[in-house]
This record gives structure tokens, C-alpha cells and sequence, in this order.
């Protein structure tokens, strides 16, 4: 961060240089995005998409922070990116692999693919290179979980893939940012165009992926451009004014290809990937690059911290958990008042906000549970509660990680 300069004192002494902390606005935006993601998967709303397109802004935050390392020699980086996302995955894969084994799933039945290849795609519980398997039903409908909650706990681990093949091209994308800068930030929306529209079809997963890699592509590029201070170099005007039109369009070709769901932009690849690029422009056009965070947000640092220390077990753990709340508030209807029909129907009718309420406890417990899989994998020293506390001694001083 820049500082201005002392002023001359009496006597020389040593200067002293502040570290070059955490960006704390772009780990607001990463809780930020981290609680609308479960608030998503709990509620279902179609609008909180539009609302803020979380996918788009952590893809966005990712790419500046691996632009940053990239300073540094291209392949111990993507060596460090690597090796910190696989031990959580691996945690998450032996946890979900052992249910599905246990529930009594046979993956080289029920499926298209030859014995050895349908095994063989097992490793993609290890290397998120491809699609998992998984059972689309699994267990019994009397069962502690729903029979779909392979399905669900699988959900997460396409962003795990298109996160591992960003960080694979990295180099390259920031090779071509920085010579040909406009056509390689719009490149990915022309590839969204094209293969997102249905204009061009791949089939299977390998569509599913180069999708993906198109509709966030653009976000990616973004984090490099608010890097380079490329984003800087444009006034704010034209920036933010050229954003709102791409998001106009956005809005207007998700009006005439609703899904589904309706408004929900998941659906709709142009429109998420047009929309997620002018709200992150918008986003790092305004970026403050706090040290601290400022007036009343100072009171939410500490869960900012942990959840940016703990982002990837949060996000990969959050659907399970949320799934695990439904049998844990199906026990209450066995209280004797729930024999009023009155009473049920309460709380039938407020059941996702019983879910939000206990899903946060359970993100908890997975946090001190299977979240120092984070450390190890960063090299670091193992943490319970990373929230930027240091425990014993120094009176409450704080440090960031």
C-alpha cells in the first residue's frame, strides 16, 4: 500500500515498511459471496442471482490473487494453487466415497461407461479434472439422508474443476492479457456466445466444462486486468457505463430464454456470463484495497477472516450440511405439541429459515472438524478458528493470514 512519506526527523533511524496485508475489501466480497452461495442453496431464489452473482466475483477475486503470485516463477505457482486445493478435496472425497460405498454403490453398475473407465473416473475425487460419478439415487426414502444427496453433495465440485483448469492457463492468459488486452478480456463473452448458446453443441461433460471456463472466463481475465491496474487506466464513466449496457444485455437475453426457474442466470450461460462481467467491473472499478475494514464493518472482521481462511471447506462442505440439517429438524415433529395441526403447519411452512438457522453451527463444526486440511495443504501451522485472533498472550493483537 502506498504511505506518505514521514517527515524529516532529528535524528536518522531505521525506516520501517508496513506489510502489504490482505486486501480486506476483496475478502468482504469473497464472505460476501461465500453466504449467498448456502443462502442460494437453502432458499432457492431465482433473483439472487441477478441480486449478486457470487460465482462470477469469487472467479474474479481468485484470478487477481493469481496474478499477484504469478510475479513469481509460473510453475511453482500453479505447483502452491495445486497442492492447496487438493488435501481439503481429498477430506471431502474419502467422507463422501465412503457413503456411497457404504449406501451400497456399485460404480461400475448402472452406467454407460466399461468397468475400468467407470473406475477410473473415481479419480476425479482426487484431481478435479473431470466429472465425479455418483449414484443419481442412493439409499432409502426412510433413510437419514435423501436419496438425491449424492447428486447434491457433488453439486459444488464443478467450480473445484473449472478453479483447477483457470489456474492451469494462467500463464498463458496472463501472457496474452498483457499483449492483447481488450481481445482477450472479451474473448471469453465470444466463446459464451458460441457455445453456450447452443450455436455450437458439445455434448457431455466436456461441454459442461468448456462452458464453465467460457462463462467465467471473462471474470477470471477481470482479476487479472484489476491487477495490472489495466482497470485503473479506463475512467470510471466509460468503465461503469460500457458495464451497465453488458449487463442490460444480459437481462434482455435472460427475459427471452428463461429457464425453469425463471430469472435464474445458472440457466441461462450468455446472460451469466454478460451479467457477471459488468458487475465485477462495477465491483473492482470501485475497489477501496482496505487494510482494515472501515466504520461499521470492523464488527464483522473476525468472521470475514475465518471465512476466507476456510472459503474452500466452506464451500465445499456447505451443501452436505445443509442437506444434514433436514433430519435434525424432522425430529421436532415428533414433540407431543407438534400433534397440533397448527403447529406443524408453522413449521412446515418456516422450514428453510429452521435450515438457515442450522446450517451456520454445522458449517461450524466443519470448519474445526476438517478446515486445518487448509493449513497443512498451505504449509502452514494447523488452526481450529482462524478468525485473525492470536491466541495466548499479546492482549487480543490480531494478524492476518
Amino acid at each position: 500500500m502506498d504511505t506518505e512519506p514521514e517527515p524529516p526527523a532529528p535524528a536518522p533511524a531505521p525506516e520501517t515498511k508496513k506489510a502489504p496485508g490482505r486486501d480486506r475489501y476483496l475478502d468482504l466480497l469473497r464472505s460476501i459471496a461465500l453466504v449467498r452461495v448456502v443462502v442460494y442453496h437453502i432458499f432457492g431464489w431465482a433473483w439472487l442471482t441477478v441480486l449478486f452473482p457470487s460465482m462470477g466475483v469469487m472467479f474474479a477475486l481468485a484470478g487477481s490473487l493469481m496474478a499477484r503470485s504469478l510475479s513469481r516463477p509460473a510453475l511453482g505457482v500453479i505447483r502452491g494453487r495445486v497442492r492447496r486445493l487438493l488435501p481439503p478435496m481429498w477430506a471431502f472425497g474419502v467422507v463422501v466415497l465412503t457413503l456411497l460405498f457404504v449406501g451400497g454403490w456399485n460404480p461400475t453398475r448402472n452406467t454407460d461407461d466399461g468397468p475400468l473407465w467407470a473406475l477410473l473416473k473415481l479419480f476425479n475425487y482426487l484431481v478435479p479434472i473431470g466429472a465425479p460419478p455418483y449414484p443419481w439415487s442412493i439409499g432409502s426414502k426412510s433413510g437419514w439422508l435423501e436419496q438425491t444427496w449424492a447428486v447434491q453433495a457433488a453439486g459444488p465440485l464443478w467450480y473445484l474443476r473449472a478453479y483447477l483448469w483457470f489456474v492451469i492457463a494462467s500463464p498463458l492468459l496472463l501472457w496474452a492479457l498483457r499483449r492483447f488486452p481488450w481481445p482477450t478480456l472479451l474473448a471469453p463473452l465470444a466463446l459464451t456466445a458460441v457455445v453456450g448458446t447452443g450455436l455450437v453443441k458439445i455434448p457431455g461433460e466436456t461441454g459442461n466444462a468448456v462452458t464453465d471456463f467460457a462463462v467465467y472466463g471473462g471474470c477470471w481475465i477481470l482479476g487479472f486486468a484489476h491487477h495490472e491496474g489495466l482497470l485503473k487506466e479506463i475512467p470510471r464513466y466509460i468503465a461503469v457505463s460500457c458495464a451497465a449496457l453488458v449487463m442490460a444485455f444480459g437481462l434482455w437475453w435472460a427475459s427471452g430464454h428463461l429457464g425453469p426457474d425463471g430469472w435464474d442466470l445458472n440457466d441461462i450461460p450468455l446472460a451469466q456470463a454478460t451479467w457477471s462481467f459488468g458487475f465485477v467491473v462495477i465491483l473492482l472499478q470501485y475497489s477501496p484495497s482496505w487494510q482494515e475494514l472501515p466504520g461499521r464493518l470492523a464488527k464483522w472482521d473476525k468472521l470475514v477472516t475465518l471465512s476466507n481462511n476456510r472459503a474452500v471447506t466452506i464451500y465445499l462442505w456447505h451443501n452436505m450440511l445443509i442437506m444434514a440439517t433436514v433430519p435434525l429438524i424432522d425430529l421436532a415433529y415428533s414433540l407431543p405439541f407438534m400433534e397440533d395441526p397448527s403447529a406443524s403447519s408453522a413449521l412446515d411452512t418456516t422450514y428453510s429459515l429452521w435450515m438457515f438457522c442450522l446450517v451456520w453451527p454445522l458449517i461450524g463444526l466443519a470448519i474445526l472438524t476438517f478446515g486445518w486440511v487448509e493449513d497443512l495443504a498451505a504449509k502452514r501451522r494447523p488452526r481450529l478458528w482462524p478468525n485473525g485472533v492470536r491466541r495466548g498472550g499479546g492482549g487480543g493483537s490480531r494478524r492476518r493470514s
